[in-house]
């Protein structure tokens, strides 16, 4: 069985490639600023927000392909119940770094799959994480090391390379982290067959 993936996340193509699990890609396209914008103006939570953008990419994406199944996924970065949004600059990055740091904030994952455009599962996951007290040099230092591409596409951190060393503590599962949380889509997958 092959998934659709509606994501143009090159890491979450390569977990689930890790994890055996035919996929191929089709990008859904949606306008996530747009929809955050909406969601935050009728007062969403950032769970809410990671939940109804995975599952409108992944029923776009579903509804032009029947009988498939369509993997959907977001995640978003919740300080203090405040959505921290993807850096648009480097000097955004810079902010949202200084932002984070020395404080909990929490990563939150969802994944949704549809069929014949109608969500048929999802799933969030939220892991913890506390930033260490960086000095605005190490952070400087640290940006210095990622491409502005990687930056302005997988956000402040990525945690399967230089990112690991922002942190005081990581708690949760790292697939999730890097966007995916794989194990319960696994399940959900195992059980969808049987």
């Amino acid at each position: 069985m092959k998934i659709i993936l509606a994501s143009q996340s090159g890491v979450r193509k390569k977990i689930l490639d890790k994890y055996k699990i035919k996929n191929e890609v089709i990008i859904s396209n949606v306008d996530e600023d747009e929809v955050k914008k909406s969601l935050i103006e009728e007062g969403a939570n950032p769970k809410i927000i990671s939940k109804n953008l995975a599952e409108i990419k992944s029923i776009k994406v579903s509804s032009k392909n029947p009988d498939r199944l369509v993997l959907g996924a977001d995640s978003v970065v919740s300080l203090n119940s405040e959505l921290i949004n993807k850096p648009k600059t480097r000097d955004e990055a810079f902010l949202i770094l200084k932002k984070l740091n020395n404080s909990v904030h929490y990563l939150i994952s969802s994944v949704c799959i549809s069929k014949n455009g109608s969500m048929i599962w999802n799933y969030t996951d939220e892991s913890e994480l506390k930033m260490k007290n960086l000095s605005d040099q190490l952070i400087s230092e640290y940006l210095k090391k990622i491409k502005t591409e990687t930056l302005l596409a997988y956000g402040v951190y990525q945690i399967e390379a230089e990112g690991l060393q922002l942190f005081e503590y990581i708690k949760g599962d790292k697939d999730s982290i890097m966007g995916l949380p794989v194990k319960e889509i696994i399940n959900y997958i195992n059980k969808y067959k049987e």
